[in-house]
């Protein structure tokens, strides 16, 4: 039968059914469609007028027990997915137009093809596999140790013959062997581009360390997934570098400050340490011989230490960042840090933000209201994150009332409250929710935020040049983050 009959078949069986009527097959001049209503999609079977409509009944039982035994449900979409299956299922029940004598656990196991001499190959096989590569190690640490020994005795490295030339090293024959066991031992999880092979590439896998590698390969190989030292170091580069801003100067400051505090959860401040600095960075070597006019309105204590090189009665007295060699430069293209401060106290009125966390006990659990406040009306923070803590188990909270948005982490258990600013117009909030749980369940609260304008009060007015007093222009760059900030 030709592909279109097979099809004009198929389009007219929809126009001949009539569902008004108790049988499952309709007739024309030449065929017969024999069929089964599965839920909105039907099993049809297209035969001859002279097939035995009694065995084409039991054909077609068995082709829609076939069905579940591969789709979760009787719909359109499961079966487009598991087509293939069911083509294979098929082709086990009729061949070349007729049904063979097989029963649904046949059918299973002719097309899951289980063969007991096929596992019995493929462990002759691997095992086989696993001595050579043995073997292929020990030869490429016994070369390696030939070459080791010839540079101690300062001979020439025993050379070995092929590829047309007699002068590759014992190591570079090594390292081949080495890379050789390395490709093998990959899993294979995706085609990768072939590496051009040449005695370049291979003495790098020959060089120190190979065994770490051939660790790491065998880690590989166990099913572990290793990140490369090179790459690690590349994605911790990466986060350290900050982009810098987009009108930086030849002349560029970035003002720094860090805080570590720890409150009690029924109030008082246990510890609250703020370290800030002032780094300079000078791109033009005209700008090397400049001072920094700092002004400080800080009232809150702060301790001031200048750089040893800086002149500190300078700074003491007119609150200028200058050399104490007039004459000499500031360092070009690198980070200098000129000034840096630190602030340590318990006094409460000094927290930038307040939290406060009552978790009280009900009938199903724990109503919680948690409320904040900022006490520096000039502070802005932005991206602010509260994240309280939550039994494990209990499913997710029932939020009530909520300033801001939030995310509920189930897999570390934890419910973020995020606020992307918080200032003097906005100096206040807060979040009520209901979950499981007891009060000690909801701490210790963390906070995080970051901030364009510093805690304390010290900024860069002017910078002059050393000759003649004249201004020039700079760049500043100011953060306030957070190192911990924590309700015990």
């Amino acid at each position: 039968m030709t592909r279109t009959r097979i099809e004009g078949l198929l389009a007219a069986f929809p126009k001949l059914m009539n569902t008004g009527k108790q049988h499952t097959f309709v007739e024309t001049e030449s065929v017969r469609y024999v069929y089964q209503p599965m839920e909105k999609l039907y099993m049809v079977l297209i035969t001859t007028k002279n097939s035995n409509i009694l065995e084409d009944l039991e054909t077609l039982r068995l082709f829609s027990r076939v069905i579940p035994e591969y789709c979760r449900a009787l719909e359109e979409n499961e079966i487009s997915e598991h087509c293939f299956d069911l083509i294979f299922a098929f082709d086990e029940i009729v061949a070349l137009g007729y049904r063979e004598n097989v029963n649904l656990a046949q059918i299973r196991t002719f097309t899951e093809m289980d063969s007991h001499e096929e596992k019995v190959f493929r462990a002759v096989r691997e095992t086989q596999e696993r001595e050579a590569k043995a073997e292929m190690r020990r030869k490429a640490k016994e070369l390696q140790q030939a070459r080791r020994d010839a540079e101690r005795q300062g001979k020439k490295a025993p050379g070995f013959g092929g590829f047309g030339s007699s002068a590759v090293s014992g190591g570079s024959t090594a390292a081949m062997i080495t890379e050789t066991i390395i490709e093998t031992e990959k899993p294979k999880v995706a085609p990768a581009p072939a590496r051009p092979s040449g005695p370049s590439k291979a003495l790098k896998l020959g060089a120190k360390g190979k065994e770490v590698d051939n660790f790491v390969d065998k880690l590989k190989s166990e099913g572990e997934t290793i990140m490369s030292s090179n790459m690690g170091k590349r994605t911790s580069e990466t986060t350290k570098v900050h982009v810098p801003p987009v009108n930086m100067e030849s002349v560029h400051m970035k003002i720094e400050e860090k805080i570590t505090l720890t409150c009690g959860r029924d109030g008082g401040l246990q510890n609250m340490e703020l370290h800030g600095m002032i780094m300079l960075r000078i791109s033009e070597d005209k700008f090397g011989r400049i001072r920094l006019h700092v002004e400080n309105e800080d009232k809150k204590g702060v301790q001031l230490q200048t750089h040893p090189n800086v002149d500190k009665k300078l700074f003491t007295s007119e609150s200028l960042i200058g050399l104490k060699n007039p004459e000499k430069s500031f360092p070009v293209n690198s980070d200098v840090g000129v000034l840096k401060w630190r602030l340590q106290t318990t006094e409460e009125s000094f927290i930038p933000l307040t939290i406060n966390c009552w978790p009280s006990e009900s009938g199903n659990g724990c109503d919680v209201n948690i409320e904040y406040e900022l006490q520096e009306d000039n502070l802005e923070l932005n991206d602010v994150v509260i994240t309280i803590p939550l039994p494990s188990g209990v499913g997710a909270p029932v939020i009530g009332e909520i300033d801001g948005e939030y995310r509920h982490d189930s897999r570390r258990n934890t419910l973020e409250w995020c606020l992307p600013v918080i200032d003097a117009k906005n100096k206040s909030g807060s979040l009520e929710f209901s979950i499981a749980g007891q009060p000690n369940d909801f701490f210790p609260v963390q906070v995080s935020f970051i901030s364009k304008k510093n805690y304390c009060n010290i900024q860069v007015t002017k910078v002059t040049q050393v000759d003649g007093n004249s201004p020039v222009r700079f760049s500043t760059e100011t953060t306030f983050l957070v190192d911990k900030y924590e309700i015990l």
